[in-house]
C-alpha cells in the first residue's frame, strides 16, 4: 500500500491540471437541504495549498439533485434511477443553488473566486460548443478562478445525460488536457470484491491495465444519493487512461481527505495508470481521420514556430481556402503546398481571411471583438510525422 501511495503522490505532485470529482454523499450534510460546509471548507484549504504551488484545479461536483429532494418531496431513500426525469431536473434546479453556495462560501473565506459552470453531453461532443466551454475553463484557470462544474440537469434529457459525474469529470479532463482526475468517493478504491459483503476482499492499489476482471469487480451505487458506483468509476477510468490521463479513486469522507491523498503515504487509494500509447493513437486519429473543412497556407517562419511547439499566429498565414467555421478542422500547408499539420480553427473562414498576415494585437481592431490571439492553438494541432 505504501508503494502505491507514493505513486499516487508522485502523480499529483507532477500534475499541472487536476480535475477533482466530488460525490453527492460528500457534499450533502446531515439535513436534506444542507451542504456539508465543514467538509467543503477543508477541501477549499486543500485546493488552495495546490494552487499556491501553481497547479490548476477544476472541481466537478455532484449534489444538486440530492440537495433539492426536500423541496420536491422526494424521500432520501429513493434511488436516483427511480426518480422521474422531470423531478430530477426540478430538484437539481433547487439543489444546485445550495451546492454552489457551499463552494462559494468555502473559497470566499480564502479570498478565492469560484465560477459555476453547467455542461451537458452535447456541449462536450459538439466541436464548437466544446471549444467555447474549453476556452471558458482556460480563461478562468488563467485568472486563478476555481471552476465548479455540474451537469446541466435542467436542460438535459434521458438521451444526452451523462448519467453520473464520474464520466463528466473525465470529459472535462479531456477537454482541458488535464494530467489527472481524482474521484473523491465513499470507498478508498477498487477491491477484488465488495468489501462490505466479503471480508476477504483485497484492495488493489495500482491498476496498470484495466482488464475484464477489473470491470467485473465493480459494485452498485449508494442507494438514495449516488448515480455512479464503482462500475461507473471503472468506465471513467477506461476513458481517462486511454486519453493519457491518470485516474485516482479514494475515500473522500474524512476532513482534508484530498490533502492526505497528496501528502500522506498511508492514505489508501487506487491509481489507474494512463496509457500513453493510446494518447498517441488519438493524436494520429486527429491527424488522419478528421475531414478538413478548409486549408491554411503558412510561411516558413510560421512553419518553424510550429515545429518548436508554438501555436499558429495570424501573421504567419499567407492564404485561406475553403468554407469553415470556428471549431472546424482545417489542413495546414507550407508554401510548397505540402500538408504539415491538422488543427481546429479558432476562427471562421471570413474572419480568418481578414486577420491573415496581421499581428495578434490588431485582431480586435479588425474584427471588432476580442477573440483568440492564435488562429490554431498548439493543443488543437497535430503535426505531420
Amino acid at each position: 500500500m505504501t508503494d502505491q501511495a507514493r505513486s499516487t503522490i508522485d502523480v499529483l505532485k507532477t500534475a499541472k491540471i487536476i480535475v477533482i470529482k466530488i460525490g453527492s454523499a460528500l457534499v450533502r450534510g446531515d439535513e436534506l437541504d444542507q451542504v456539508n460546509q465543514d467538509w467543503l471548507d477543508a477541501l477549499a484549504q486543500d485546493v488552495k495549498a495546490l494552487t499556491d504551488q501553481g497547479k490548476k484545479i477544476i472541481i466537478v461536483s455532484s449534489g444538486g439533485i440530492a440537495l433539492g429532494r426536500k423541496a420536491l418531496g422526494i424521500s432520501a431513500k429513493t434511488a436516483p434511477n427511480k426518480i422521474p426525469l422531470e423531478k430530477k431536473q426540478a430538484a437539481s434546479a433547487v439543489g444546485q443553488f445550495h451546492v454552489f453556495n457551499g463552494y462559494h462560501n468555502a473559497f470566499k473565506k480564502l479570498d478565492i473566486i469560484t465560477a459555476q459552470v453547467l455542461l451537458t453531453m452535447s456541449d462536450t461532443e459538439d466541436r464548437r460548443m466544446n471549444l467555447n466551454a474549453r476556452e471558458t475553463l482556460y480563461t478562468l484557470l488563467e485568472r486563478n478562478i476555481i471552476p465548479v462544474i455540474n451537469e446541466n440537469d435542467t436542460v438535459s434529457t434521458v438521451e444526452i445525460r451523462f448519467g453520473d459525474n464520474d464520466r463528466l469529470s473525465v470529459r472535462v479532463a479531456q477537454m482541458v488536457m488535464a494530467d489527472a482526475v481524482v474521484l473523491l468517493s465513499t470507498i478508498d478504491g477498487l477491491y477484488t470484491s465488495d468489501p462490505q459483503k466479503d471480508p476477504q476482499a483485497e484492495h488493489i492499489p495500482v491498476i496498470e491495465h484495466i482488464s475484464d476482471d477489473h470491470i467485473k469487480m465493480g459494485g452498485d451505487a449508494l442507494a438514495g444519493l449516488s448515480t455512479g458506483g464503482m462500475k461507473s468509476k471503472i468506465t471513467a477510468a477506461i476513458s481517462a487512461t486511454k486519453s493519457g490521463i491518470h485516474l485516482v479513486i479514494t475515500d473522500g469522507r474524512p476532513i482534508h481527505a484530498f490533502r492526505d491523498l497528496c501528502s500522506e503515504p498511508q492514505k489508501p487509494s487506487s491509481l489507474f495508470i494512463s496509457q500513453y500509447c493510446d494518447l498517441t493513437a488519438r493524436e494520429k486519429w486527429l491527424g488522419a481521420h478528421m475531414r478538413p473543412k478548409g486549408i491554411i497556407t503558412i510561411d516558413d517562419g510560421a512553419l518553424e514556430a510550429l515545429h518548436k511547439g508554438k501555436s499558429l499566429l495570424p501573421i504567419g498565414v499567407q492564404k485561406v481556402e475553403g468554407d469553415f467555421h470556428r471549431g472546424d478542422p482545417i489542413e495546414i500547408r507550407n508554401i510548397k503546398g505540402q500538408k504539415v499539420a491538422m488543427g481546429i480553427s479558432a476562427y471562421g473562414k471570413e474572419d480568418a481571411v481578414r486577420i491573415k498576415g496581421k499581428h495578434s494585437r490588431e485582431i480586435i481592431e479588425i474584427l471588432g471583438f476580442t477573440g483568440r490571439d492564435v488562429l490554431v492553438h498548439r493543443n488543437d494541432m497535430v503535426l505531420e510525422l
